[in-house]
């Protein structure tokens, strides 16, 4: 690791900066999502629409493998028009997006495409429609067959929106086999052949997942061209790259996660390993993480055989236990709490994070040490509480004190009376 971020460091000090004037003039301040991430001028893509040709996309070219890639920022709510405009210009058949709309909390992008609800959306600005076809939904990535409309002139388009779901913010996916698993499920689409128009990539800024997937494309075309896997430098392709768009790979993982998914895809073009194998261990078949049923909870227990309901821990605060497995460093707090009534969740917490938050809490099943802390706080009732049936010491003497003294009355009243 510490090789790779030495390696990242000397990439960044041998990058050149080259003028992106166009994107820091002041028109164009509301078109950039982040100020220090700006197309260069020499290889910015122009709008032909409107009187403003910005967009805050690249065009980076690879000669000698024919292969060409838009490199663009996740579109901001003014901008979903010009993206669509950059699509429909460039002639691109293919969108790849790397990112969730919603991560960490935080927007990372607008919804430039209709939900499923809404089948169809409008860009008035840019005079274009869109409408969802189909949705193809797998574990960690999703698949829409998508029509563009340009309605000043009727004309139509499919578009293919390649979606990887699962791959967080400067982080890296979750296998070299998942990734390329997904790599080449754009390139069997004809997406990326140098037939068509330049594949559009995208993520937040467009620079670090962007950088990884246009990275590892290109070696392993590279290496393919040229039948010699070592004679590629991922470190030069990576420079080269960096004169069209600044600031590709962000970190150290990234960077090291593109030479595991070269040396990885390098076997597959020796004929060592087959398209099948990524496919089976990338699990692509699994339910998505947003649609995966929470675990099943235990059987309720009633260790009072239904006589007596056992009133320290209310059945559904032991639930909300069971449910959202909480650490045993949150257990004295969580049993303060059980005192009293549950409070109600604080007002927008469902507009948070649905991909991360919420489903977090549902989807972990409790851990064996939990269980048997709920299993123990359930049972302390059952030692403290009187078993029905049985009598109290104390009573048994009050009783048979009784009983002994209104004999002896009796007695009395019998002899003398």
């Amino acid at each position: 690791t510490n090789d790779t971020f030495r390696e990242l460091t000397e990439i960044r000090q041998q990058s050149c900066e080259l003028p992106c004037k166009v994107a820091k003039l002041p028109e164009n301040k509301n078109r950039n999502r982040y100020r220090d991430v700006s197309p260069f001028d020499h290889s910015r893509i122009y709008l032909q629409l409107g009187t403003n040709d910005y967009i805050n996309a690249s065009l980076i070219t690879v000669e000698e493998a024919k292969r060409n890639y838009i490199l663009t920022q996740g579109p901001l709510p003014n901008t979903c028009g010009n993206f669509w405009e950059m699509v429909w210009e460039q002639r691109s058949r293919g969108v790849v997006m790397l990112n969730r709309v919603i991560e960490k909390g935080s927007v990372k992008c607008a919804q430039y495409w209709p939900h499923r609800e809404e089948r169809d959306a409008t860009f008035e600005d840019t005079n274009f429609k869109l409408t969802l076809i189909s949705e193809d939904i797998k574990s960690y990535y999703t698949v829409r067959q998508l029509e563009l409309e340009n309605l000043s002139t009727q004309e139509t388009r499919e578009i293919l929106h390649f979606h990887y779901t699962t791959w967080p913010d400067f982080g890296v996916p979750e296998s070299p086999a998942s990734f390329l698993n997904f790599l080449f499920k754009v390139r069997e689409s004809g997406c990326l052949n140098s037939d068509q128009g330049p594949v559009v990539v995208h993520c937040s800024a467009g620079i670090g997942r962007s950088g990884t997937f246009c990275l590892v494309d290109t070696c392993l075309l590279l290496m393919s061209i040229r039948k010699d896997p070592s004679s590629v430098s991922i470190r030069d392709v990576l420079l080269e790259m960096r004169r069209y768009r600044m600031g590709l790979i962000q970190t150290a993982d990234q960077l090291r996660f593109s030479y595991l998914a070269v040396i990885e895809g390098a076997k597959y073009i020796k004929g060592d390993t087959s398209l099948q194998e990524w496919k089976e261990l990338s699990n692509e078949e699994d339910d998505p993480p947003e649609f995966t049923p929470p675990p099943p909870l235990p059987p309720p227990r009633d260790p009072h055989n239904g006589k007596v309901e056992p009133s320290f821990f209310p059945e559904k605060i032991i639930q909300q236990m069971e449910i959202h497995s909480l650490g045993t460093s949150q257990e004295s707090e969580l049993r303060k709490r059980n005192i009293t009534a549950p409070q109600p969740p604080p007002a927008g917490a469902e507009q948070l994070d649905d991909h991360v938050g919420i489903i977090d809490q549902t989807s972990k099943a409790p851990t064996k040490s939990q269980q048997q802390e709920t299993e123990e706080a359930v049972e302390k009732p059952k030692e403290s509480s009187p078993v029905p049936g049985t009598w109290s010491p104390l009573l048994t003497n009050v009783c048979l004190c009784t009983a002994l003294a209104l004999s002896a009355y009796v007695c009395y009243r019998a002899c003398f009376h």
